[in-house]
């Protein structure tokens, strides 16, 4: 429902809605305190009220006792569903057309119907945040001064609520907890629930009206509520609701994968039921009453995603592995084919996948998580984007800001309000584009650049990156739409960066991100803290030559999967073997020498590089993959015949050796020095195409993985 205005019961259905409303148990306070703001009209200062708690908690019920209380005194009750609202300013215009006039501009709202104090209830405020600077500063400012506003959401106001003395003793937050043991066990009743099983329930649901709801609900119809376990007995004692109407196997899996993703279209369905034709299952999805509609696919109502999530882990652990690892596989591919704004949602989904990881401190707010995107900044916008830094950082960090903004407008980024205006800035920087001059320019680049050359530096044609500026309008660095978009810009630029060596992440307080990052295979920099302006930073580092994007992300799933914090399910991903090219052309010469002796091959240093441990997959072995490697080098000389003096050296040194050097040139028919020098030639090009695959990968360097 979005605008609609509340009238006395005039037909049987208003009735039946009134007498729902009646059962609202409990809420006493809150319902008093907007009757004394509706009755008391010019007298009552409260014109804004903000109604939080998390969902199911009992704030659309509530809403609609507000709804009545206004139109027992008089008043006009105004109903705006925040999940049925286009969050734009046009959007809540077209959703209160027939009822406000809100003209264009800056003139005031007024009722059409004229008269009669308005009541505006906004449900879902969460869904509106983009808005919320809006309906602070331009909208509400433009309703009737007798108006009361009712803001119900997951979400406490932000900050800039309190910030505004304006607002003052207008404002009044109220966060909506679970009902008390009297409320709750007055619900039952009304409910139906016998007595004998009322603290039983009470024990399971914690007071938690939704819950307490649907337990009553499965208990009338005949359901079981004695559990011991609390986690367990919430999820059998809620799951029948779902899980009996599900025909079959395949609807359930589709279910599972619905709770477990971000959101679900029939392209995920297709890649976790592995059928072509899933159009029946999601449309039973689509119609599921505890299904909403998004514009990116489907999503389930957050306490049927966490009972169905919760099921699946306890029920089958190993199922729900496999559900996770669809889902992340699915998410993977669709980042890697996608670009623009379709690769950022495929990020949000793949991120959203590991919600459930217990580690303190997250810079993430998943209440506005995939709802702000990053965009690259405007020219115009420099001079903003340097004030945002300069009121966060000082006007010395500015500085260096500007400095990389003319050196690298490519990598700066906004994540903006609806009306365009900066919410945060994310600026990445590439120092292997960075002169002398620029490293001296910004000591954060110095300290970054320094530890990749001290720990494992970069090879030719490989980069380092770092993401140098992040912060938010209003939080800097903590959990903001800014934070939640800087790994969706950072993970862009890494997919999108050949021989993507080092990538570094910069912070202030880095002590408060160390559990979170160290968790995430971002670890602490040690000793490349650094200082501007008198504040100290840190950097967290990681190098994708050693975990590339599928290792790191499978290491997330384990660690979400995991549950508890600072417990894995395995100690990491092995880590790959960077070698420089000297070191590398050493490993080669000797892998020549090992061919067919494969226990030898195994402990060769290039068995745990990328080249080729990305290959060792399917049961095949570390040394059988480097020796086939190191014998598709050598055939390449085949490719010209220039080089043919070149393979025949070779081959009779390494592939098919003669007993002796002595013995090979003599065998060839050369001169020992000639033979040499064309030995030494052909292990040159081996280890030039071998180099290339190493740093550049298999796909641009047009290897074959079969």
């Amino acid at each position: 429902m979005t605008g609609e205005s509340r009238r006395p019961p005039t037909t049987l259905g208003d009735v039946l809605a009134v007498r729902r409303r009646r059962r609202l148990v409990g809420r006493s306070a809150e319902i008093e305190l907007v009757r004394a703001a509706v009755e008391h009209g010019g007298d009552n200062p409260l014109s804004v009220l903000h109604l939080h708690g998390p969902g199911g908690v009992g704030k659309t019920t509530l809403l609609d006792a507000f709804a009545d209380v206004a139109v027992t005194a008089g008043a006009t009750a105004v109903h705006l569903d925040g999940r049925d609202v286009d969050p734009s300013p046009i959007g809540v215009a077209e959703a209160l057309y027939g009822i406000l006039d809100v003209p264009a501009g800056d003139g005031p709202i007024s009722l059409r119907s004229g008269g009669a104090r308005l009541v505006l209830l906004v449900d879902s405020y969460e869904r509106l945040a983009p808005l919320d600077d809006w309906f602070r500063t331009r909208f509400l400012p433009r309703m009737p001064a007798s108006t009361l506003t009712v803001l119900a959401g997951r979400d406490r106001p932000s900050p800039a609520w309190r910030a505004e003395s304006g607002w003052g003793d207008l404002m009044r937050q109220v966060s909506l907890r679970n009902l008390d043991p009297e409320a709750s066990r007055h619900l039952l009743v009304q409910a139906g629930v016998a007595p004998g099983l009322h603290d039983r329930i009470l024990g399971v649901t914690h007071g938690h009206p939704l819950a307490l709801a649907l337990v009553a609900d499965v208990v009338t119809g005949g359901g079981d509520a004695t559990t011991d376990d609390l986690p367990l007995d919430v999820v059998q004692a809620l799951l029948p609701r779902f899980v009996e109407t599900v025909p079959d196997g395949r609807h359930r899996h589709a279910l599972e994968a619905c709770a477990v993703a971000r959101s679900t279209d029939e392209a995920l369905l297709r890649d976790v039921l592995g059928d072509d034709d899933v159009h029946d299952v999601f449309a039973w999805l689509r119609e599921l009453s505890f299904v909403d509609l998004a514009p990116d696919g489907l999503y389930p109502h957050d306490l049927a995603r966490d009972v169905l999530d919760a099921d699946l882990r306890w029920r089958d652990p190993d199922g729900y592995r496999q559900v996770f690892d669809k889902v992340r596989r699915h998410s993977l591919a669709r980042l890697r084919e996608s670009t623009g704004r379709s690769q950022q949602r495929a990020i949000f989904d793949l991120k959203f996948l590991f919600r459930g990881a217990r580690i303190a401190s997250s810079p993430v707010d998943w209440s506005s998580w995939g709802t702000n995107y990053p965009d690259r900044v405007d020219r115009a916008e420099h001079e903003s984007v340097l004030a945002l830094v300069s009121r966060w950082e000082g006007e010395e960090s500015a500085g260096i800001a500007r400095h990389w903004l003319d050196r690298q407008p490519d990598g700066f980024f906004v994540v903006r309000h609806h009306d365009g205006r900066l919410m945060g800035v994310l600026a990445t920087v590439d120092l292997s584009r960075a002169s002398p001059s620029d490293l001296d320019a910004d000591p954060g680049a110095r300290a970054a650049w320094e530890y990749a050359q001290r720990c494992a530096p970069p090879r030719p044609g490989e980069v380092v990156s770092q993401c140098r500026f992040l912060l938010d309008r209003e939080a800097y660095q903590s959990p903001s739409p800014t934070m939640n978009a800087a790994p969706v810009m950072t993970l862009q630029r890494q997919l999108a960066t050949p021989g993507l060596a080092w990538d570094f992440l910069t912070l202030a307080e880095p002590e408060r991100w160390d559990a979170y990052f160290r968790a995430a295979d971002i670890p602490r920099a040690t000793g490349a803290d650094f200082i501007v302006g008198g504040r100290r930073y840190g950097l967290f580092a990681h190098d994708f030559r050693q975990v590339p994007i599928e290792a790191w992300t499978e290491l997330w799933a384990d660690r979400a999967l995991a549950r508890e914090a600072g417990t894995d399910s395995r100690n990491g991903p092995e880590a790959y073997v960077v070698l420089s090219h000297p070191d590398f052309a050493t490993a080669v010469r000797q892998g020549l020498k090992d061919i067919g002796r494969r226990e030898l091959l195994v402990r060769n240093p290039l068995a745990r590089t990328r080249l080729v441990a990305e290959r060792a997959v399917g049961g095949r072995a570390a040394g059988e993959v480097l020796e086939a490697l190191l014998r598709e080098a050598a055939a390449t000389l085949a490719d010209h015949p220039r080089d043919d003096k070149l393979l025949r050296a070779v081959d009779r040194t390494y592939l098919h050796p003669a007993a002796t050097q002595e013995s090979a040139a003599a065998v060839l028919g050369l001169p020992f020095s000639t033979y040499r020098r064309h030995l030494a030639q052909g292990v040159d090009r081996i280890v030039a195409w071998l180099w290339d695959r190493e740093v550049y990968g298999q796909e641009r360097a047009g290897v074959s993985t079969a």
